[in-house]
């Protein structure tokens, strides 16, 4: 079986390296999966930023001075 797997060159910050190895050893996992989960987990919050912003797209723009005004006419401020 060929392995479907990338190979990609990063360069890490000497600190943020030996924390990524400590961490590794500690969870048993490589650095190769550490990177991974971290990248994937990036990418879903980006595409969950990317959906929100997409579904408020139609909504009203309200002026700041618009908002401070109907919360001091609620009592509010």
């Amino acid at each position: 079986m060929v392995s479907q797997l990338k190979r990609a060159t990063v360069y890490f910050d000497p600190s943020l390296h030996k924390a990524l190895r400590v961490k590794a050893a500690f969870t048993e996992r490589s650095l190769s999966d550490l990177v991974n989960a971290a990248v994937r987990q990036t990418l879903a919050e980006d595409a969950q930023d990317s959906a929100v912003f997409a579904e408020r797209a139609k909504e009203p723009v309200l002026s700041f001075e618009d908002v401070l005004k109907d919360l001091k006419r609620r009592g509010k401020l």
